[in-house]
């Protein structure tokens, strides 16, 4: 009977080994990522090597100068500017990593791009590690008993807490950095005037999509940590999972605050006025992975799987969105036919990190046409 166990604890471990499955996970050294075949994992490679074909060949349709992209896509907001960096990108370019392994690469995944609103995910994670910290006691508290300024003043504003805003749910009024809440992405129809002084929302209950909001909680974090939050992102995230020295977070020319006496930019979180996050496609896998083992790199726990677990979950006013993380669940951007359980960040111009922790899988694509998507992924899933 001994001899029958250890027969079958050595016949799995070798089976294991020719799939490429170890119960050690992998994480790729600063500098160096190791690649494997898809057939190693039992994917057809056939296939996968279609998905990526659909990738590179329905390529978002707009400027390659990313100042002229923006302006056009948001012309309809009033008083709309640019007031950040921007940065004429790249061609399509992904990754496809399985078991912590690249089984697929296309385009230039060195180049250094804006990435938009996956920035917010960025953000989002700066806001767990100062709940982790005990920083922020809870994404419940209200958001006013933290900022010593005008921020959060009067009757509405007072009720909003960080997960209001985490949530983009806050229907926070007034203005930031020259830029008025109602002024972002506002209704198709009727005079902007009756946006301008529209009845407030209960804070929780109505979604919207609001870079100016998105601003208020950067600005709000920074007034948390009293310290710059690229430096804070560098030194608790993007140096322990070995990011590249070549990404850049970014505010606008006029969102400079003194705090402690040290002048401190607060940043943006998308780039639709330019600024918020510019890095490469290597760096976003590498980030993507750390959320797909759970907030963990190598044997340590960088943010916590609470964390993780939270920001993931479906918000009251939108099923499809939890800490500035988009989730494949049915409502407005389910994608038919793909795992409830996917999770993603998502940006202007076809910028999308794909996370199915169940698969072991992370997807990283880049100047893909926004529309495609959900194609893209179903034949990814289909290789599998």
């Amino acid at each position: 009977m001994k001899n029958i166990h250890t027969f079958i604890v050595i016949l799995t471990i070798s089976l294991y080994t020719q799939l490429g499955i170890t119960q050690q996970a992998y994480f790729p050294e600063r500098g160096f990522w190791e690649e494997k075949k898809p057939s190693v994992f039992d994917i057809n490679g056939a296939k996968l090597n279609e998905a990526v074909q659909y990738a590179i060949e329905n390529e978002y349709s707009g400027s390659k100068d990313l100042r002229q992209a923006t302006l056009k896509g948001f012309e309809r907001e009033p008083y709309h500017k640019i007031i950040g960096p921007t940065k004429k990108r790249g061609a399509p370019a992904g990754m496809i990593i399985k078991n912590g392994y690249i089984i697929s690469k296309w385009g230039d995944i060195d180049r250094v791009d804006m990435t938009f609103s996956v920035t917010k995910s960025y953000l989002s994670t700066v806001a767990g590690l100062a709940v982790d910290r005990k920083l922020i006691s809870s994404v419940d508290d209200l958001t006013y008993k933290y900022i010593w300024d005008t921020t959060f003043d009067g009757k509405h504003n007072h009720k909003i807490s960080w997960r209001h805003l985490l949530t983009q749910s806050s229907d926070w009024s007034g203005q930031l950095w020259g830029g008025y809440d109602w002024a972002d992405r506002p209704p198709r129809e009727g005079d902007i005037d009756d946006w301008k002084y529209r009845k407030l929302n209960q804070p929780g209950t109505i979604f919207e999509y609001n870079d100016i909001r998105v601003n208020v909680l950067a600005y709000s974090l920074l007034n948390v940590w009293r310290k710059p939050l690229p430096q804070v992102l560098k030194e608790n995230i993007m140096e322990p999972i070995g990011a590249s020295t070549t990404w850049r977070w970014y505010g606008y020319d006029n969102s400079w605050v003194n705090i402690d006496g040290i002048r401190m930019q607060s940043v943006s979180g998308g780039g639709h006025s330019g600024g918020g996050m510019f890095i490469n496609t290597i760096d976003q896998a590498r980030f993507g992975l750390l959320f797909m083992n759970n907030g963990k790199w190598e044997n340590t726990q960088l943010i916590s799987e609470k964390w993780i677990e939270e920001a993931t979950k479906p918000s009251q006013a939108n099923a499809n969105y939890g800490f500035m993380w988009w989730l494949n669940q049915k409502g407005s951007r389910h994608w038919q036919g793909l795992p409830e359980h996917l999770y993603y960040a998502a940006g202007f111009g076809g910028n999308f990190i794909v996370i199915d922790q169940k698969q072991n899988l992370v997807i990283v694509t880049r100047w893909l046409a926004p529309d495609k998507i959900g194609g893209f992924v179903s034949k990814i899933y289909a290789s599998l």
